[in-house]
């Protein structure tokens, strides 16, 4: 297939694209850099050199963006390009509305336009929820986000509807939990993963904002990869929630961190910020209807792993 991965520089794209590309795929990765990284595609220089990859350096409101379809039979768009902080886009939700709702209508205009048939969307399964009723949390859930991110995610997803029910083009959206794993930018203000991580191999305190009772859903950025593998031909029309269903509190997963990392200095807290969620975690039954898709890797093995990459490959 030839296939369109907006945001592929990032953390998880770029753990995709890479996975595609050993798969025989040609894939076209647009992205400005913003927060990913070119470094981050490791597996590119073969398939560069058959004509398979190729990288437009563009935002996803630009109308540079076309370049990635003129004169390419593209037959998939991923989507993966967003404002992904909770944090800012309360500080400035007109950007973040900007970015997640009209970028996000510009590809799936462009992608429609040029006769991609597949488009397949990524939500945050935690905050287009808001704060549940009752965890895990399945798709039928009401969506009450407590964050302009959740809101403007929840707009994108009916400009999909809206574009599956009038263009000839199939949609899926994933929505994914606390995703984890290497490449993920352990500096940032998102990821908490790889933030402890980072803290702990620079030999720094870690600070936990709230009481660090909040619980998250963390899945392996290995099986959300295998999660946007099956979308390609699979979950026509869906709306799926991609995690473990398994709550974890962000104390746990401090303590399981330096347990592995033989760290015994205690975590530092701070007030909690605005926009987080107390406590979520996602039913994932119906990817498995509809994908085949489960969860493979448990937290103490993708934390292990985890850990071993960082240590391996982290550099200031």
């Amino acid at each position: 297939m030839r296939i369109v991965v907006t945001g592929g520089a990032g953390f998880i794209g770029s753990n995709l694209v890479d996975t595609l590309l050993d798969e025989g795929h040609a894939v076209t990765v647009v992205d400005n850099l913003s927060t990913g990284k070119f470094e981050n595609l490791v597996g590119v220089k073969e398939a560069a050199k058959e004509n398979r990859f190729s990288f437009l350096h563009t935002d996803i409101r630009d109308d540079a963006i076309i370049a990635a379809f003129r004169g390419k039979e593209q037959d998939a768009v991923i989507h993966l390009a967003a404002q992904p902080d909770v944090r800012f886009s309360v500080k400035d939700p007109v950007f973040d509305a900007d970015v997640n709702v009209l970028g996000t209508l510009n590809v799936l205009q462009l992608a429609a336009d040029n006769g991609v048939k597949r488009f397949i969307n990524t939500s945050s399964g935690g905050c287009v929820y808001g704060e549940p009723d009752s965890i895990p949390v399945a798709e039928d859930a009401p969506r009450r986000p407590d964050s302009p991110y959740g809101v403007s995610k929840n707009v994108a997803e009916e400009y999909i509807r809206y574009y599956e029910r009038t263009r000839d083009i199939s949609c899926c959206t994933l929505a994914l939990a606390n995703v984890y794993g290497p490449r993920q930018n352990a500096f940032g203000e998102a990821g908490v993963v790889a933030i402890f991580i980072g803290k702990i191999l620079a030999g720094e305190e870690c600070t936990i904002f709230g009481d660090g009772g909040q619980t998250r859903d963390f899945v392996f950025v290995e099986d959300v990869v295998d999660a946007y593998r099956s979308a390609l031909s699979r979950g026509d029309g869906e709306f799926l929630n991609i995690g473990t269903g398994v709550q974890t509190s962000v104390n746990e997963l401090y303590n399981g961190i330096a347990e592995i990392m033989d760290w015994d200095i205690a975590a530092v807290y701070a007030p909690p910020r605005e926009g987080e969620l107390d406590h979520i975690a996602l039913d994932a039954a119906r990817a498995g209807e509809a994908l085949g898709w489960r969860p493979r890797t448990t937290l103490q093995d993708g934390l292990s792993r985890t850990v071993e990459w960082y240590s391996q490959n982290l550099r200031r």
